[in-house]
Parts: structure tokens; C-alpha cells; sequence
């Protein structure tokens, strides 16, 4: 509340040139927030989570379609949005999330979702970096993610709802978000299609039984589309709109096919990740980064 009217009003000096500027180079930036008090992400495109179910033969619970599925995140340290994604062993099974975020104004315990949207005050993109390798083992103490969810990489720039126009509509940001995998289209998803729940409704979820402070990020989990015909959707290079992570282009094979054939990222493998306007202009920059061996 404090800080917002004066970059407005430094937004509008530099707009009319009323000040002295110099060009902004987002290579040069690091994460908009470089820390957070809270970094929550959430599974809101329920098909992503089918699929990796489909192809485990496991069930899908009926309450996953009502209630969102939700993890608290490490937000002591972000990477920035070139920054290398370290990787200590390759039998870890590194991959990346594209996903789109929000960060909240304080969020009262036992918001309503309408009430919730309107607590968004910047809107973003995140490649939440995961190593498939050890979620199991995890997820089978009973205890959630930790060492598989290593620190995540945000968008260099994070923007106001007012001004992404018709592509925000309150609870949704609609568009194709681009991942690039050593330079190869791998995904086109529309973020604002087959997502279950909006961050009105995430954000709900958190708050249900704490308040959440100013700066809060909360994800929306990897985007995914199903197919025209309904089915798991298709890559890029058949006429679909491909994928966001590599977890369900090996989903998909493992359907069809019955075992996986595509790779997690190696050490030397790039990813790119970022979403235009109609311009073609990327509205958050680009996120872009190398498995580097650690």
C-alpha cells in the first residue's frame, strides 16, 4: 500500500520521459522477489494430475476435482530467471514446471474465493524445477515434497493484473505459454483452459486455516490441455499443443505405449519458458536455463 503510488508515479515521470531512464535489460535481472515469506503452488489443471495416475493404474480420488491439491514450497531462495539449475545427480530425474503464479496483498484466514481475487496484485511465471527421481520415495513417508522440490526460478518481471488487459480475467491468465526444450517446441498450452480451479479458489485453500502475508506466492501448478477428442494431449509436432513438463510427455507415452521414452533433462540440456502478447512480445520475459552437473 505504501510503495505501489510511488512506482505508479515513477511509471508515469518515465512514461513522459520526465526523468532520466536507461533501457532495462531482463538478462540482467534477478527473481522479482528474490525471497518470499511464503511460496505455496497448487495442482490447479486436475487433468495433469489424472494422467500421471492414468499412468500409474492408481485411482483418482473424486475429492481431487473439488479440492485443490496444494504444497508449501522452500522460499528462502529463489533462483533467478537465467540463472543454472544445479543438479547433483541425474538418476534425480530433473524436470521442469511451467506454470503461471500470483502474489497476494495479506490474505485473511477464511477468505471466500471471490473475495481472494481480489488480493492479487501481481501475476507471473515460474519454471518449479522437479526431480521425479526421489518424489516417490517421498510422497511415500507420508510427509510431502522437500529434497525432491529444489529451488524454483521466476519470470524476470512480474505485472499488475490492470495491465495484461483481456488476457486476466480476475481468476485466470489466458494465453499459450510457451516451453522450449534445447530449442525445441516442446509446449503451447493455454493457461487459461482446463484449469479446475482459479487462484480465487487457491488462494481460499491456503487461507482456510491461516492468514497469508503481503508478497505470498501461491502456482498453479503445471499447465496441461487435454486433446480437441478429450484424450491426454498431444506433442507439438501432431498437432496438439504439447506439454509444460517432461513428467507428461512420459505420462502420455506410458499410456499409449506402456513404458517411457523421453529423458529427463541432463546436465547441457536448456529450457526456455515465457508467454507473449499479441505482438508477440513476452509479457513476463523469458525465463531460460541450463542443467549444469554439481
Amino acid at each position: 500500500q505504501r510503495i505501489a503510488p510511488k512506482l505508479r508515479a515513477l511509471a508515469t515521470d518515465l512514461q513522459h520521459d520526465a526523468i532520466p531512464k536507461e533501457r532495462f535489460h531482463e538478462h540482467d535481472a534477478a527473481s522479482p522477489l528474490p525471497r518470499a515469506y511464503q511460496w505455496a503452488d497448487g495442482s490447479a489443471y486436475v487433468n495433469h494430475v489424472a494422467l500421471v495416475r492414468q499412468a500409474r493404474g492408481a485411482e483418482m480420488p473424486d475429492s481431487f476435482w473439488h479440492d485443490p491439491l496444494i504444497y508449501q514450497g522452500g522460499s528462502d531462495s529463489f533462483l533467478a530467471p537465467r540463472d543454472p539449475i544445479p543438479l547433483g545427480d541425474p538418476a534425480w530425474g530433473c524436470d521442469m514446471e511451467a506454470e503461471v503464479v500470483v502474489v497476494t496483498d495479506d490474505v485473511p484466514m477464511g477468505i471466500s474465493a471471490e473475495e481472494a481475487r481480489n488480493s492479487i496484485l501481481l501475476v507471473g511465471l515460474t519454471n518449479d524445477v522437479s526431480l521425479r527421481g526421489l518424489i516417490p520415495g517421498e510422497l511415500a513417508k507420508g510427509f510431502g515434497f522437500f529434497q525432491s522440490k529444489p529451488a524454483s526460478a521466476f519470470s524476470p518481471v512480474f505485472v499488475t493484473p490492470d495491465a495484461l488487459g483481456s488476457c486476466w480475467d480476475g481468476g485466470k491468465l489466458h494465453g499459450a505459454l510457451c516451453v522450449d526444450l534445447n530449442g525445441q517446441s516442446l509446449g503451447r498450452a493455454d493457461a487459461g483452459v482446463d484449469m479446475t480451479f482459479d487462484f480465487g479458489q487457491l488462494i481460499a485453500h491456503a487461507a482456510k486455516t491461516r492468514n497469508l502475508s503481503a508478497g505470498t506466492i501461491i502456482g498453479s501448478g503445471t499447465v496441461s490441455n487435454r486433446d480437441a477428442d478429450g484424450g491426454p494431449g498431444k506433442p507439438i509436432a501432431q498437432g496438439g499443443l504439447g506439454y509444460s513438463c517432461l513428467a507428461e510427455v512420459r505420462t502420455v507415452e506410458t499410456i499409449q505405449s506402456g513404458q517411457a521414452a523421453t529423458p529427463f533433462m541432463q546436465p547441457g540440456d536448456t529450457v526456455r519458458i515465457w508467454m507473449e502478447d499479441e505482438r508477440h512480445h513476452p509479457i513476463f520475459g523469458v525465463i531460460e536455463q541450463e542443467v549444469i552437473a554439481i
